[in-house]
């Protein structure tokens, strides 16, 4: 691992959480989305095909990493990163739909309005956003009530015009004008980073964190939320599609502007690697307790998917 860190190598630290992470998301999935015996079975069918068995649970894991810096309860953290994973699955579920994107893969297996249908997609996407929201005003995902209504009023922020809809409004755009770069940087903030933010954000909250206290961390998010889709367009161009579980190179044959092409491949890398260093900056007051979320910025640039 780069940046003279002493925290142990990403990749071993990452996968050997993401792994348990990854488990305990689907075991909570498949007790929320239990298939009830009568006509709603479909719909329950198309939002499990489409929160389990895949992904790379990024936004639970960083829950938890973030959580770390604070010994916020394992349950808790696996509540609040499986709120804002049902925000991120139902965003790809209707980003996939023939009206948006199109895509016949997502995860390795067909996307829903293909396993399913068109209407089932959409509600099944509908469901999984309300069910964030169900989750989090649970007083089994924290006691205080007031807790409660700031992870909801976070996540609704950045899940909304202010974050991750009104990145994709500017992404529909950006097949019909050429952006620059800081405004692509901006769609990018919106689209990706904000659901990322927001990981890290749920901790400092469910800890009772005051704002002017969570600087730091919001530095770390926006850095690594960069890094990540710098390195998404590195591997839109570079990756394997086998490896992505889904098509690559949509970007550029949409006429899209992306990092890889407003600063070329060698550029977009370094500045990755830049905001990775920059982001584990950010965690220089923290000890040991803030080695997985090291882990998760060096990892954000190594992946291969």
């Amino acid at each position: 691992m780069s940046g003279g860190s002493a925290s142990p190598p990403a990749t071993g630290l990452v996968a050997g959480r993401a792994a348990a992470v990854a488990a305990d998301v689907d075991r909570l999935f498949d007790r929320l989305l239990a298939v009830p015996d009568d006509p709603r079975r479909r719909l329950y069918e198309a939002m499990r095909h489409a929160a389990m068995d895949g992904g790379k649970r990024l936004r639970p894991l960083l829950v938890q990493a973030a959580s770390d810096l604070f010994n916020i309860s394992r349950d808790s953290a696996l509540r609040v990163g499986v709120a804002v994973e049902c925000i991120h699955v139902y965003s790809l579920v209707h980003d996939d739909l023939p009206a948006m994107d199109d895509d016949d893969m997502r995860r390795g297996k067909p996307t829903v309005h293909r396993a399913f249908d068109e209407a089932t997609a959409i509600l099944a996407g509908d469901c999984l956003h309300d069910l964030a929201f169900e989750i989090l005003a649970d007083e089994e995902t924290h006691p205080d009530p007031f807790v409660r209504i700031e992870l909801v009023k976070a996540l609704a922020v950045a899940s909304g015009t202010s974050g991750m809809a009104g990145g994709q409004m500017m992404d529909l755009e950006a097949e019909k004008a050429s952006f620059d770069l800081p405004t692509v940087t901006r769609l990018q903030q919106l689209k990706t980073g904000a659901l990322i933010a927001v990981c890290v954000d749920a901790a400092a909250i469910m800890a009772r964190i005051p704002p002017e206290g969570r600087m730091r961390l919001h530095g770390y998010a926006r850095d690594i939320g960069l890094a990540f889709q710098i390195a998404d367009d590195l591997l839109d161009v570079e990756g394997d599609a086998v490896l992505a579980g889904k098509a690559l190179g949509k970007d550029a044959a949409a006429g899209k502007e992306t990092f890889v092409s407003l600063l070329g491949v060698e550029r977009a890398r370094e500045q990755a690697r830049l905001l990775v260093e920059q982001a584990k900056a950010h965690l220089h007051g923290h000890g040991p307790e803030a080695d997985l979320l090291r882990a998760i910025a060096d990892y954000i640039v190594e992946r291969d998917r």
